[in-house]
């Protein structure tokens, strides 16, 4: 039973970070196809990912609820899968944004950047993959530092960004319409670097 329950929670991770990988891949096909007037219809099969990202979450937590014996501390448990739930959340508010914001016509960062998300969301899929394997992996620090380096790239992006933003954009409404925007995109990669913090804690933790 003990063993069920190790791969339930482990798998419950995998799972988690791969809805997270199709919520970015959704949100980059639809800004590198932007269409605001289909934006909604991909808003629902998003949601339908984040939902989906809610289930795996609340499974677990029944899980550990029932379960005598968990592999890791409960409250780590808790706090990473609510961690990974938090990365397809961050990354559903990106089209929230654009679509409450009227966005009409799309700029090549924020293209840049749903790239550069998928990246990342996909480098915490692997670091999650491996991480059932974290007592004698020699590759998780690897995706540890994967994810980080991925975020420490998109923070010199949302810079350089922000700066073609402010010196070009003369339209105050744009301004702060794709100022939020940005902030958004960056709230995804930080998301992603605090699952893996939250894991590399864990992993020392737990040795």
């Amino acid at each position: 039973m003990a063993k069920k329950n190790d791969d339930f929670t482990f798998d419950a991770f995998v799972r988690g970070t791969e809805a997270a990988c199709d919520a970015a891949n959704m949100v980059c096909d639809a800004i590198a196809n932007y269409d605001p007037e289909t934006l909604q219809t991909q808003l629902d099969a998003l949601h339908q990912v984040e939902h989906r990202g809610d289930e795996i979450k609340h499974d677990l937590v029944a899980q550990v609820a029932r379960a005598f014996i968990t592999p890791l501390e409960r409250d780590d448990i808790l706090t990473l899968i609510q961690a990974i739930d938090n990365v397809t959340d961050a990354v559903e508010d990106i089209l929230i944004r654009m679509r409450i914001t009227g966005v009409r016509r799309m700029r090549s960062d924020a293209i840049d950047f749903a790239k550069l998300l998928v990246r990342c969301t996909d480098a915490t899929r692997q670091l999650m993959q491996e991480f059932r394997h974290f007592k004698k992996s020699k590759k998780l620090n690897e995706y540890i530092i994967l994810v980080n380096q991925i975020e420490e790239e998109a923070d010199a992006m949302y810079m350089e960004a922000m700066r073609r933003l402010h010196t070009g954009v003369e339209d105050l409404l744009q301004l702060v319409v794709w100022r939020e925007i940005y902030d958004y995109f960056e709230r995804c990669f930080d998301a992603c670097e605090d699952v893996a913090d939250i894991l590399e804690n864990m992993a020392i933790g737990n040795t």
